[in-house]
């Protein structure tokens, strides 16, 4: 049997969906949503199964332009058409409803034949489209996987003989990455696509690929450098450009031109006190100078050959009082907002082996294009459906993260009675979830995760948590889930909280009886 499209109608008039409906239930499955919250409440439980969306412009409590704004900002107009429609026929409506993504466009009174046709021919447009796009992300992933590996080897060849801990580059890569993001947030000086920051994150790892021009007497060596051993060990950002450079000369990649610049200017400082060229303030490229401060944080906090490992308070305060050199402001107030968590963070992010760690961008990056084959999309979707039928059985608050996409999964119901969104991106710096449950506490259930061993994966904890101003006392219980051996092997977490706000009242007051007892 033929699988059917499913088309949601989002019309704040029940009239008009069901017209809509009587035209295409014949052929399509049919999702309804009253106004435009409603609707993307549904495409986050069902996205992948929605092939096109009819929308109404003027609704209540969220109109057609707020939903396709939403749509833009998380990705979904890539894979889902967009048809508005409206009694408006104002050329401003139409207009921006074209700019803000929308497909096609089709007034009231309906017109049976039109509709159907203007349905028929976005979906298979669509899936036309779709189906070039595999073949181009297959493509894509297959040269991102062999740039990588080009990336890994040399950079671990670089480590061995540097006789470094083997944790540097994924160090910098997290570090990076996780500077990137807050910039992101704090400023829109430095606009970065998704794809540009997993290629500036992978070029990160080729820093310092210069040093293997370097003698390892001087690399390796215990104490203090010799002034004319110091300006051999200067030349390795150049060496690293000119290795850059010679394959630019043969491949112009973006990937090399990033690298190009990292390896080069890694060393340069915002003041013009650093080297080889001694460029001030933005004239070093943005890439450079995020490297060059994880590059700063991780040789402080790690043991090298001529000294012991700083503690990270340390390491941060020797940053910000400028005893390494002068970073750009926006760069220390980055450092300065990461700081409570960046420890934790770079501990639980290390125990992913570094090709999950890089290839997550480049399957965020895809999706987000709508590039991933439609046998992948049904896994997916049937992953989903069968994860959301036993969460919305179990009437538990249950929960699942995934490390290769950063991203916590609420069970509905759970999500629900928390006050949460169902998909929370980045949970370690999430505000919205903290607020709920503190990250002191979300950190320490991270810590008892990492103990955790295939002999004896489940950990628990009682945690107090902040439920729409109320504070009740939860039980959270959780497993990891491995892919390999060992910690490095962790894929994801899978959990659930139980309300014990009542034992542990009692418990409490037990506790305080036998104190006064004891006294």
């Amino acid at each position: 049997m033929k699988k059917r499209n499913c088309i949601l109608i989002v019309d704040d008039a029940e009239m008009n969906r069901a017209m809509l409906a009587d035209m295409l239930s014949g052929e399509y499955d049919i999702l309804e949503a009253s106004n435009g919250k409603k609707a993307i409440e549904i495409m986050q439980r069902q996205l992948f199964k929605i092939s096109l969306i009819l929308l109404d412009i003027i609704m209540p409590v969220m109109d057609g332009f707020e939903v396709l704004s939403i749509m833009n900002k998380y990705g979904w107009l890539n894979r889902i058409p967009v048809i508005t429609i409206s009694s408006e026929t104002s050329s401003t409506y139409i207009d921006h409803a074209y700019d803000l993504g929308a497909t096609d466009y089709i007034s009231r009174p309906f017109d049976e034949k039109t509709v159907q046709r203007r349905v028929q021919n976005t979906i298979v447009l669509y899936s036309k489209q779709k189906v070039l796009e595999g073949m181009v992300a297959d493509q894509i992933a297959e040269k991102e996987k062999n740039n990588f590996l080009m990336v890994e080897i040399l950079s671990n060849i670089v480590e061995f003989r540097n006789g470094e801990s083997g944790l540097h580059v994924l160090h910098i890569r997290v570090l990076t990455e996780i500077f990137f993001r807050k910039l992101q947030e704090i400023t829109g000086q430095y606009p970065m696509t998704v794809s540009r920051m997993a290629l500036i994150v992978n070029a990160s790892a080729l820093h310092d690929v210069g040093k293997i021009s370097i003698p390892e007497e001087i690399l390796n060596k215990p104490g203090k450098l010799t002034p004319e051993e110091f300006k051999i060990m200067k030349t390795h950002s150049i060496q690293g450009a000119l290795i850059m450079e010679d394959a630019l000369s043969r491949h112009h990649e973006e990937l090399l031109n990033l690298a190009y610049n990292i390896c080069r200017w890694h060393h340069e400082r915002y003041d013009g006190g650093g080297y080889p060229d001694g460029l001030k303030g933005d004239d070093i490229p943005i890439e450079a100078q995020v490297v060059a401060l994880a590059d700063v944080y991780d040789a402080l906090t790690s043991m090298r050959v001529y000294k012991p490992a700083y503690s990270h308070d340390t390491a941060m305060q020797m940053i910000l009082k400028g005893e390494c050199g002068a970073f750009h402001p926006l760069l220390m107030q980055c450092l300065e907002a990461v700081g409570p968590y960046l420890e934790e963070e770079l501990k639980i992010r290390s125990m992913n082996p570094v090709s999950e760690e890089n290839l997550q961008h480049l399957s965020n990056q895809i999706i987000a294009d709508g590039q991933v084959s439609e046998r992948t999309l049904t896994l997916l979707e049937q992953e989903r459906v069968k994860y959301q039928f036993f969460a919305s059985m179990s009437k538990e608050i249950q929960f699942e993260y995934n490390y290769s996409i950063d991203v916590l999964t609420m069970s509905e119901w759970g999500g629900s009675q928390l006050g949460l969104p169902i998909l929370i991106e980045h949970p370690g710096q999430n505000e919205v979830l903290h607020k709920v449950f503190s990250q002191k506490d979300y950190m320490d259930l991270q810590r008892k995760l990492r103990k955790a061993t295939e002999e004896n994966p489940i950990v628990s904890g009682v945690y107090c948590l902040c439920i729409k101003g109320n504070h009740r006392w939860f039980k959270a219980t959780a497993r990891p889930l491995w892919e390999g051996e060992g910690q490095d092997g962790i894929s994801g977490i899978i959990g659930k909280f139980v309300d014990v706000h009542e034992e542990q009242l009692k418990l409490d007051k037990l506790k305080r009886n036998a104190e006064r007892d004891g006294i």
